[in-house]
């Protein structure tokens, strides 16, 4: 399993459910990663997207709400149901997508992220845990700095050197 995502200097996600930066170099870089793929995301997130589900991939919704249903999309309401559907794909096929909550509860289990880092901070709500200061993970992969919309930023991918595993 691998996580996305873009970040702020302090880490930040978002900020009123909303992503920090308008980079659509970054929503392409996120296309194709995860296109063809599964992507697993919570309630919050799902319900944000501009297109549901994200078409051309395999959408995993993580809800505590036992109503909720997303329609193309495959909901579950833990982590034993979410490892059980995950068993029927490659994990270098999975990708988390969000939010913070589901980044912050699967990041251990997964052995690569794939982030952007923005050479900015903005206001925001909402934080992942900050990798670069955890010594499991390891950069084995970054570009050069691009400019869009008066943001600098990097495609990094750390490596996890202990992923957690999950009970098949």
């Amino acid at each position: 399993m691998n996580f996305i995502v873009a970040v702020s200097k302090d880490f930040a996600i978002g900020y009123k459910n909303r992503l920090l930066f308008d980079l659509p170099s970054d929503l392409v870089y996120f296309k194709n990663q995860t296109m063809g793929k599964v992507v697993i995301m919570g309630e919050r997130t799902y319900l944000s997207l501009p297109k549901k589900p994200l078409p051309g991939r395999i959408n995993v919704v993580l809800s505590d709400n036992p109503l909720f249903q997303a329609e193309g999309a495959i909901v579950v309401h833990s982590l034993d149901e979410l490892f059980k559907k995950l068993d029927n794909y490659q994990t270098e096929d999975i990708f988390v997508c969000g939010g913070a909550s589901i980044y912050n509860l699967l990041m251990d289990y997964c052995d690569k992220a794939y982030i952007t880092f923005v050479n900015a901070t903005k206001p925001a709500d909402t934080f992942i845990k900050d990798i670069t200061k955890m010594p499991n993970w390891k950069i084995i992969n970054e570009s050069q700095t691009f400019q869009e919309n008066g943001y600098g930023f990097k495609f990094v991918i750390f490596k996890n050197e202990s992923v957690k595993e999950y009970k098949k």
